[in-house]
């Protein structure tokens, strides 16, 4: 009577285990859509099958959830050295104007336009930036599209590749499904072997 019983149970844990292994498998495989004789559909993984609307949803998630043109844009006017650059701005103008200015003109009225456009810069600089800035960040965000952009890299990318990733971020949970997988149908055996012992003995 115990040796069909746990003979049972192993039976249901070696087929809850195989069935979910198959079932990780199939979410993955096979990549490429294969036709099944005599049958009106093809066969192929969860995943490639819904690779665009995957990706549609993940650069949703990216662009709604988690990081937004705008964050970025403030993130990096926050990081600028304003004062850094606008003196990079006057040392750039300055030298152009040296080297522009028609050689006539005398040194004491050269220096007196590079002293004056010195000032405009050192008076105005930080409103031209802010202005500039705030321009740019517009421009960005209406020609930036995050979830566009993640969209088409996951599209692009090799599906081999994303499944190599994707089991090794979750290789200890997808061990742990088929180790459930082969404990729910070791339990499952024992039930039934205890039902056909019981009833049919």
């Amino acid at each position: 009577m115990w040796s069909m019983l746990l003979f049972l149970a192993a039976i249901g844990a070696v087929i809850g285990w195989m069935t979910n292994v198959i079932a990780i498998k199939l979410l993955f495989r096979p990549i490429n859509p294969i036709s099944i004789p005599g049958l009106p559909f093809k066969f192929q993984g969860l995943i490639p099958k819904r690779k665009t609307e995957i990706a549609r949803s993940i650069g949703e998630v990216v662009a709604d959830e988690l990081v937004s043109m705008e964050e970025i844009i403030d993130k990096l006017i926050e990081g600028i050295d304003r004062a850094e650059v606008i003196k990079m701005i006057k040392v750039k103008i300055v030298t152009v104007a040296n080297e522009k200015m028609p050689a006539m003109i005398p040194s004491m009225f050269k220096g007196m336009i590079i002293s004056n456009v010195e000032t405009m810069i050192d008076e105005n600089g930080e409103a031209i930036m802010i202005e500039l800035t705030e321009k740019l960040a517009h421009k960005a965000l209406e020609a930036i599209d995050i979830k566009e952009i993640v969209e088409d890299r996951i599209n692009a990318y090799d599906f081999e590749k994303i499944e190599e990733m994707t089991i090794k971020i979750a290789q200890n949970e997808l061990k742990h499904i088929e180790v459930l997988g082969g404990l729910i149908g070791f339990l499952i055996g024992l039930l039934q072997g205890t039902i056909v012992i019981l009833f049919f003995k």
